[in-house]
């Protein structure tokens, strides 16, 4: 199930803000932004791809059974080089760009299992989401001059059929006591929660204000740094098209209309956006945009 950190949601902190991929990327329409100031999810509806997690720009979305992250590690350790929503992923649209990459650089080859798109009830937004994800890693690869492949391949891998061990409902209640007492509750919860064919719209709590001011450098972006250091340096290097990428941006200063309010910086969620002392300037940098 698909959980929401309202004050990672850079919808949080500023009303202006526009942000609604996740809402366009869920392909059951689980995710309502509309005129809320933050999403609203149905539980009930949510199918756990993972893709609204991929696309958020500050993880302020996660699933409960699939973290990014760990998967990123599990990856690179693993001799095998196949990503397959029936093997390791609940859906290949569940990987973020910049995840996509770095393991690329990291792994050198990698088969993307694209054999059960066809059959598949939310292939409609999830697939060209993937496609999309594969042409601009290969368009950064190809910038940098890596020699890391990634292929879109039919393989259509089957799990080996394992015996069902899923706990019945007398099991569920003889492995309550007072040290499991609270992880049932929360699961029983999130079960009700599942069961609510409604949408549930979140609201800043008073621990998220503080999280609000403080400036966070995702998972995702400190895992890009660390592996663009393993490439090589080019022959040449390559200017990178602002709107060919989706991960950062390009923010161009006008020094002549700037009234230094520092509005820009102060809700930027990553410090891309700073000042000097005297807050006579604006400078940024794209490294940490998200």
């Amino acid at each position: 199930m698909v959980q929401l950190s309202a004050s990672r949601c850079v919808r949080s902190l500023s009303v202006e803000s526009e942000c609604n991929k996740c809402e366009v990327i869920c392909p059951t329409n689980a995710i309502v932004v509309g005129d809320n100031p933050l999403p609203a999810i149905n539980f009930s509806s949510c199918v756990g791809c993972g893709a609204c997690d991929a696309v958020c720009p500050n993880e302020a979305l996660t699933l409960d059974d699939f973290s990014p992250t760990e998967f990123f590690f599990n990856f690179i350790e693993d001799e095998d080089n196949l990503i397959s929503c029936r093997k390791n992923v609940p859906c290949i649209a569940a990987l973020n760009i910049e995840n996509i990459i770095s393991m690329a650089i990291l792994k050198k080859d990698m088969v993307f299992d694209m054999g059960h798109c066809d059959g598949c009830d939310i292939a409609s937004t999830c697939r060209p989401q993937i496609e999309r994800n594969y042409e601009e890693a290969l368009y950064m690869l190809e910038a940098m001059q890596s020699d890391a492949t990634i292929k879109l391949e039919n393989v259509k891998y089957e799990r080996e059929i394992e015996e069902d061990n899923t706990p019945n409902r007398r099991d569920f209640f003889s492995n309550i006591n007072l040290a499991t007492v609270a992880k049932t509750k929360h699961e029983f919860e999130k079960e009700i929660q599942k069961a609510s064919d409604e949408l549930v719209e979140h609201t800043l709590q008073k621990s998220d204000i503080a999280l609000l001011k403080k400036k966070r450098i995702t998972d995702r972006r400190k895992l890009f740094f660390t592996a663009i250091k393993r490439v090589e340096k080019p022959s040449q290097f390559h200017i990178v098209e602002a709107d060919e990428i989706t991960f950062t941006s390009q923010k161009i200063l006008d020094s002549s209309t700037c009234t230094a309010c520092q509005m820009c910086y102060r809700v930027c969620p990553s410090g891309a956006l700073t000042s000097d002392i005297k807050n006579s300037k604006i400078e940024f940098d794209p490294f940490l945009c998200i």
